[in-house]
C-alpha cells in the first residue's frame, strides 16, 4: 500500500484508495483509544461526589460535580462539531482529549486550594474528554460500509466496557498513590486521568491517519462536496428536513435520558431496601455489561433487520426495566434483572440510532448533526438525573421509573410514523 500524492491516504494498486485496509485500521485506532480514553473518565467519576464534599464543605454539593461534567460534554458538543467538520476527526477528537486534561489538572489544583467555583469548571472541562468518546463512535462509521455502519458503531462502543468496568475498581488505588504527597488522595485519580488523556490524544494524533472523516469526503460524489452542506446551518436544515434524522435523534436523546434518571437514582433505592455497598456494586456492574458488552449484537441486528425494528426493541426494553426496576422493592434479584435490561436497551437505542443518524444525513452535513446529536442526548440526560432526584424526595422511585416510561412513548410512537411512512427503512434499507 502507497499514499497518494500530496495526501496521507493509503491507496492500492492502480492509485484507487485501499478503503477495505483504511477500515481495518482506522476501527483498531479507534477501539484502542475508546479502550484507553474509556478508562480516565470512570477512574475520577465515581470519586467526584467525595471531592466535591471535601471542597464545598457540605454533602449537599456533592451532586453538582458530576453534573458539572454532563454540562461541559454537552457544551463542547456543537463547537467540536464544527472543528470536525472545517478540520476532519483527528484534530477535534485530538483537543477534546487535551481540553480533558487540562479539566482534570483543574480539578487537582481546586482540590488542593480548596476552591469550588474552579472545581466546578474543571469538572465542565473535564466533561470534554467524555464528548471525544462519544464521537469516537462516528468516526467508525465514516469509512463503514452502509451495511455495517451499525457494527462499526458497536465495536467502537464495546471497546468502553473495559474503561467503565475497570475504572471504577481503579479509582482506590489511584488515590492511595498519591498518599503522604501534596496531592488530595481524592484527587489522586484526576492525575491518572490527566495522563491517560494526553496518552489517548496522542495516540490518535500519530495513528489515525489517513483521517476518516476527510478520506469519507474524497470518496464521496463530486456533487456531495460543497463546503456549503457542511456547515452547523447545514445539520440543523438536515435534522429539519428529515423524519428519520428526527427520530434518531430522538431516540438517542430518550434512550440515554431513560438510562440515566433510573440508573442514578437505584443505588438509593437498593439502599432503603437493605442492599449494602457490595450488592449495589453488583447491580450497577450488570448494568454496565448490559450497556456496552452486548453491543456488537446490537449493531448486528441493526444491520440485518434495520434500525426501526431495533429502535423497537430498544423500546421495548426499557419499558420492561423500567416495569421491573421500578416494582422490584425489596427483591434485589429484580432491580439487577431490570438494571440490566436497562443497559441493553440503552446499548440498543445508541447504536441503532447513531447508525440511522449517520445514514439519514448527507455526507458532508454529518458531522454537524451528529455533533447536535450528542448535545441534544446530553442536555437531555443532564436534566433527566437532576430532576431524578427531585422526583425520588417528592415521590419514590416507583414514580421515577413510570415517568421514566412514559418518556419512551414518542419514541415508539415515532418509529411506527416513520416505519409506515418508509417501510424500507424498517427492512434495513440505508442509504449510502
Amino acid at each position: 500500500m502507497t499514499a497518494s500524492p500530496g495526501t496521507d491516504r493509503p491507496t492500492a494498486p492502480g492509485g484507487l484508495p485501499d478503503v477495505a485496509r483504511l477500515r481495518r485500521r482506522t476501527t483498531g485506532v479507534l477501539i484502542a483509544s475508546q479502550m484507553l480514553g474509556g478508562l480516565g473518565v470512570p477512574i475520577s467519576i465515581a470519586l467526584a461526589p467525595v471531592l466535591a464534599t471535601e471542597v464545598s464543605g457540605t454533602e449537599a454539593m456533592a451532586g453538582l460535580a458530576s453534573t458539572a461534567a454532563v454540562i461541559g460534554t454537552a457544551l463542547v458538543s456543537l463547537p467540536l462539531a464544527a472543528l470536525m467538520t472545517a478540520r476532519g476527526r483527528r484534530p477535534g477528537l485530538v483537543l477534546a482529549y487535551l481540553i480533558g486534561a487540562t479539566g482534570a489538572g483543574l480539578v487537582v489544583l481546586a482540590a488542593a486550594i480548596k476552591s469550588f467555583p474552579l472545581l466546578m469548571l474543571g469538572m465542565a472541562a473535564f466533561g470534554a474528554a467524555s464528548s471525544a468518546n462519544l464521537q469516537a463512535r462516528f468516526a467508525a462509521a465514516d469509512l463503514a460500509a452502509p451495511d455495517r455502519r451499525a457494527r462499526s458503531i458497536a465495536l467502537v462502543v464495546w471497546a468502553s466496557t473495559i474503561g467503565a468496568v475497570l475504572g471504577p475498581n481503579l479509582s482506590a488505588p489511584a488515590s492511595r498513590s498519591f498518599a503522604g504527597t501534596s496531592i488530595p488522595e481524592t484527587a489522586g485519580p484526576f492525575v491518572w486521568a490527566a495522563a491517560v488523556f494526553l496518552l489517548t490524544g496522542t495516540l490518535i494524533g500519530i495513528l489515525l491517519r489517513p483521517d476518516p472523516l476527510l478520506t469519507a469526503r474524497a470518496l464521496a460524489a463530486p456533487g456531495e462536496q460543497t463546503r456549503e452542506g457542511r456547515s452547523l446551518r447545514a445539520g440543523f436544515a438536515a435534522v429539519k428536513a428529515s423524519p428519520r434524522d428526527r427520530l434518531a435523534l430522538v431516540t438517542v436523546a430518550v434512550s440515554h435520558t431513560t438510562m440515566v434518571s433510573i440508573m442514578v437514582m437505584t443505588p438509593m433505592d437498593l439502599g432503603h431496601h437493605g442492599a449494602g455497598l457490595e450488592l449495589v456494586g453488583l447491580v450497577i456492574s450488570g448494568h454496565i455489561a448490559g450497556m456496552f458488552a452486548f453491543s456488537p449484537l446490537m449493531g448486528w441486528l441493526a444491520d440485518r433487520l434495520g434500525r426501526l425494528s431495533v429502535i423497537g426493541l430498544a423500546a421495548g426494553l426499557l419499558s420492561v426495566a423500567a416495569l421491573l426496576a421500578g416494582t422490584a422493592g425489596p427483591h434485589h434479584g429484580q432491580s439487577a434483572a431490570g438494571l440490566f435490561l436497562l443497559g441493553l436497551g440503552w446499548s440498543a437505542g445508541m447504536v441503532s440510532g447513531s447508525a440511522l443518524l449517520t445514514d439519514s444525513v448527507p455526507q458532508p452535513a454529518r458531522a454537524a448533526v451528529q455533533g447536535l446529536s450528542d448535545l441534544t442526548m446530553n442536555t437531555a440526560a443532564g436534566v433527566g438525573g437532576a430532576a431524578a432526584g427531585l422526583v425520588m424526595a417528592q415521590a419514590s422511585y416507583g414514580w421515577l421509573n413510570a415517568i421514566g416510561a412514559c418518556l419512551l412513548l414518542p419514541m415508539a410512537a415515532l418509529a411506527l410514523f416513520t416505519a409506515r411512512r418508509h417501510p424500507a427503512s424498517a427492512k434495513g434499507d440505508v442509504s449510502s
